[in-house]
């Protein structure tokens, strides 16, 4: 095997223009160094997040981007300063290689809320080269946002929960929803919100999944074991529920009113935004004040929230419902997932695909 501290090249796909068409893509690994350990990618995610980032809807693309952050792969080889892996191990990678280590949330351990993140693809290293995620044959990662999958875990299984498992167990965690008997919606079933009902039924939590139409309703129930299933729409229905729900878990990617939502939020209720829309939201501020409900946010999780989500779905037995596809399929497999159509998240078999070029 090479030395760590010599670059290597690598294969994978990448998005070169905002139409965000994946084509072949070699190019060279960033240098690597002590503390690094290099990763021979397994499988990958599909995240709603690479379509924005691949088609430049929020105008921060750089190309040509290989996207993928739910990655899970092989350890090849550690640099000398590794202690966290050794060779065999299977790891995960989400979305942050990379923080500042010295502002407050990196002392506080929630890294991900670093000004100074890097992002696992679309971003620059430390060392001035680009940053590549997972849909390619290898990457290169600093050990410290890297986690080891607990053993009996398939790896397609892991994937999904290293953006969208975390994305919903980091709120939970950080607003003191975890405990059971509490009342709770998902607002959108798709990635995030079919683990957020998995993740929530898990805490003990009656769960209450919020759509625009009844398309998803048997598949809430009756597979995913949610208690309830209410179409936003459905304005009988919507006023039986008012003031009803602790927290509300909003998934939705596109720009969509929240009133409607507030409404069934009981005193103190928070509704949690996740969904990553480019357009302002609107609300009418004495729905917030007189039940003192909050708006807030969650970005994906911390690298110790990571471990925790990954032991408790092992401990609950918690899976992800997934579709796998070769690489050769990506192009179509986001063209799908930009109209809801996959149940629940794609997962790529990178190790198990040829990059022909």
């Amino acid at each position: 095997m090479g030395s760590l501290d010599v670059e290597r090249k690598t294969r994978g796909l990448a998005a070169t223009d905002p139409s965000g068409i994946l084509s072949p893509y070699t190019y060279t690994l960033r240098s690597t160094g002590p503390e690094d350990v290099f990763v021979k990618v397994i499988c990958c995610g599909i995240c709603h997040t690479d379509i924005h980032q691949v088609k430049n809807h929020l105008g921060m693309s750089n190309y040509p981007m290989v996207p993928g952050h739910e990655v899970v792969g092989e350890v090849v080889e550690v640099g000398s300063g590794v202690t966290k892996f050794t060779a065999g191990d299977i790891v995960g990678v989400g979305c942050i290689v990379g923080c500042c280590g010295n502002c407050q949330p990196c002392k506080s351990e929630i890294e991900q809320y670093c000004n100074k993140k890097i992002w696992s693809y679309n971003d620059v290293y430390t060392d001035g080269k680009p940053t590549q995620g997972g849909f390619a044959d290898a990457m290169v990662v600093n050990q410290n946002f890297m986690v080891k999958i607990p053993d009996g875990m398939e790896a397609e299984q892991a994937a999904p929960l290293l953006c969208a498992g975390v994305t919903v167990y980091s709120p939970l965690n950080h607003f003191g929803l975890k405990k059971s008997g509490l009342r709770g919606g998902i607002l959108g079933l798709g990635g995030v919100g079919h683990m957020g009902v998995k993740i929530a039924k898990a805490m003990g939590h009656h769960v209450t999944v919020i759509s625009s139409s009844m398309k998803k309703k048997e598949e809430a129930l009756d597979h995913l074991g949610a208690d309830d299933y209410l179409v936003s729409s459905d304005s009988t229905r919507m006023q039986e529920l008012v003031d009803s729900l602790d927290y509300i878990i909003d998934t939705i990617p596109v720009f969509h009113p929240l009133v409607p939502y507030l409404s069934l939020l009981k005193v103190d209720g928070k509704l949690i935004l996740m969904g990553v829309i480019n357009t302002p939201l609107e609300f009418i501020t004495p729905l917030v004040m007189l039940g003192r409900k909050s708006i807030t946010g969650s970005f994906v999780g911390s690298m110790k929230e990571t471990e925790e989500m990954l032991e408790f779905c092992k401990e609950k037995g918690i899976t992800s419902t997934i579709e796998v596809v070769k690489m050769d399929y990506i192009n179509t497999a986001l063209e799908r997932l930009e109209k809801n159509d996959v149940r629940y998240r794609f997962v790529v078999d990178v190790a198990g695909s040829k990059l022909d070029h």
